[in-house]
């Protein structure tokens, strides 16, 4: 009687161990959907977006948490975790840069944020191949937050009336002021996390 709670309690463990990572293939499985959204400039289109965007937020701390509550740590989840993350914000950018309604966000703008993505990924894997274990500093957790508030005021992008008050609130302006905080805090992060690895070298 013991053989069928053994292989029930291993087709759990297997189901917990399997769902940070596939709501982590549903982050990048939400790419094509953004793009194929962002495609289309109106307004309840842009809405959408927003909403695929917190999906994915959703889904990000959902699965950390899962990781963190169950002790699930996989090579595949440390793999696609972060590569999830700075595809759904790279293809944000882009779309934002390139596709109406007007005003787009600089494309500079884009490109600097993504390549800094890019470098810190790439600096993160030197680092790891080299044994060093760098965490994740405050900075580039504000960076992530305030990168998001800015992500979903530029996919609003319109001006929305406020019920009572007879204000409305421009979402693209607003975006854009969030946008410059999270491009200085990503490139001042991007550099801090340059430093320590130089300094974690020199150390060894």
């Amino acid at each position: 009687m013991s053989s069928p709670s053994v292989a029930d309690a291993v087709g759990r463990g297997t189901r917990v161990t399997a769902l940070p990572n596939l709501l982590t293939l549903l982050r990048i499985g939400l790419i094509p959907v953004l793009v194929v959204t962002l495609l289309s400039p109106t307004p309840s289109a842009r809405a959408a977006a927003g909403a695929w965007v917190m999906v994915a937020a959703l889904t990000d701390f959902l699965d950390g948490w899962l990781a963190r509550r169950h002790g699930l740590t996989t090579a595949l989840g440390q793999l696609l975790d972060p590569l999830a993350d700075k595809l759904i914000v790279a293809t944000v950018l882009i779309m934002l840069a390139a596709v109406p309604p007007e005003p787009r966000i600089p494309a500079w703008m884009a490109v600097v944020i993504v390549v800094r993505e890019l470098a810190v990924t790439g600096l993160r894997g030197i680092a790891s191949s080299g044994g060093m274990l760098l965490p994740a500093q405050e900075l580039g957790k504000y960076k992530m937050i305030v990168q998001m508030f800015a992500l979903e005021a530029l996919l609003l992008h319109y001006r929305y009336a406020v019920p009572g008050t007879g204000l409305a609130v421009d979402f693209h302006a607003a975006g854009m002021v969030f946008l410059w905080m999270a491009l200085v805090l990503a490139v001042w992060s991007g550099a801090d996390y340059y430093v320590r690895i130089l300094r974690q070298i020199r150390l060894d």
